[in-house]
């Protein structure tokens, strides 16, 4: 009994190790079929070639130029951003501002109050008619001392206190200033307990952040204005591709909203600097500057690179088999050779080819029918 089990155990042995050496003939079978597949010659009848349609050329000395795919945003400069605050802090008696109103330069944003603006004008007013007495007395003292009839001593003290006042009404003049009062108009007719603030620029009102009767600190920002006529594309680009960044590369963007639109800047200013996040900014500047953007507005770019000449065939006469490119050499009127190659970059219907192809004519249109006369008929 156990006689016939040893034989059968055998016997299995055996038919498994004649099925395993006959599925790795016919594995390595059929990877030596796709080899040669990828080597074979496509050979075309009078029909075949009329139907197919076949168009031949050299490959063509191009400019082409590496795509850098970005993000950013629509932004305006620094300078074209203003946040209105007060230089002494006051209630909100008056404004009629809200977010995306268009407001000219001087007209007024907001009427503050407070008891300290009549102080500060009380104060400018005394120490100006301070000075006036002081000034009198310091051109008296000097005559005097001119003379030897007071003291150098009295004098100087004359001198001292003239000159002090001068630095006060000076200072005082200069904050009534900030609050937007000129002082050369102010008099005891015209002592006000409110101040009026007006804008410093064309814009449009981003933030709103005060209601009338709010009491507003000297750091607290009322409102903020946006100058929307220098626009410029501050897209974000990681800190391995910043170093393939030149100023004056060309850059084509698009929102989100409108797909089909694209237009066109120019990279300004790179930001020298990689953040915590590994990448850095780069500014640039719009080729047309009257585009109706907002500031704020997400973009999707794309930066030229460079702009190199090289070796250049249309697109469709590249085909891939296996994830690698091949072109079809045309060897005579009906034979033609699937050769492998190495592309480089697409730009405006053209890849650039690395292989030297030399004076070989290459199929242009319609070379995957040669692709799928060569995978149905392999020799």
């Amino acid at each position: 009994m156990k006689s016939n089990k040893l034989i059968l155990l055998a016997s299995m042995a055996v038919l498994l190790a004649c099925n395993g050496n006959k599925n790795d003939k016919v594995e390595a079978a059929t990877n030596q079929k796709v080899d040669t597949v990828v080597s074979q010659v496509v050979t075309l009848n009078a029909e075949q070639l009329k139907s197919a349609n076949l168009s031949f050329g050299l490959a063509q000395t191009k400019a082409m130029h590496k795509i850098l795919k970005v993000n950013g945003l629509i932004d305006v400069p620094p300078s074209n951003i203003v946040s209105i605050s007060i230089p002494m802090g006051g209630y909100l008696k008056k404004t009629s501002l809200i977010p995306g109103m268009l407001v000219k330069k001087g007209n007024l944003l907001a009427v503050m109050e407070d008891p300290i603006y009549i102080e500060l004008q009380q104060d400018y007013l005394t120490s100006k008619s301070k000075l006036t007495y002081l000034e009198a007395d310091y051109i008296r003292q000097r005559d005097l001392n001119a003379t030897k009839a007071v003291s150098d001593k009295i004098f100087q003290l004359a001198k001292s206190d003239f000159e002090s006042q001068k630095y006060l009404v000076k200072s005082l003049s200069e904050k009534l200033k900030l609050l937007g009062i000129d002082p050369l108009l102010l008099n005891e007719n015209n002592i006000s307990r409110a101040i009026n603030f007006n804008s410093p620029i064309n814009g449009y009102i981003t933030k709103v952040n005060v209601n009338i009767g709010k009491y507003v600190n000297p750091t607290d920002v009322l409102f903020e204005i946006i100058d929307p006529s220098d626009l410029h594309l501050r897209l974000i680009v990681f800190e391995n591709d910043a170093t393939n960044l030149k100023v004056g590369n060309k850059v084509s963007f698009y929102i989100n909203n409108n797909i089909n639109q694209k237009y066109l800047a120019t990279v300004a200013v790179i930001t020298p600097n990689i953040n915590e996040e590994r990448t850095t900014d780069v500014h640039c500047h719009l080729v047309n500057e009257n585009v109706h953007l907002y500031p704020g507005t997400f973009a999707n770019a794309e930066i030229e690179l460079n702009n190199a000449k090289v070796n250049a065939l249309p697109e469709e006469s590249v085909v891939k088999w296996q994830n690698k490119p091949f072109v079809f050499v045309k060897m005579d009127a009906s034979n033609f050779k699937m050769v492998p190659i190495e592309i480089g970059v697409s730009n405006n219907g053209f890849v650039e080819i690395k292989t030297d192809l030399g004076k070989q004519e290459v199929v242009l249109t319609n070379a995957y029918t040669l692709l799928m006369q060569l995978k149905n008929n392999p020799s």
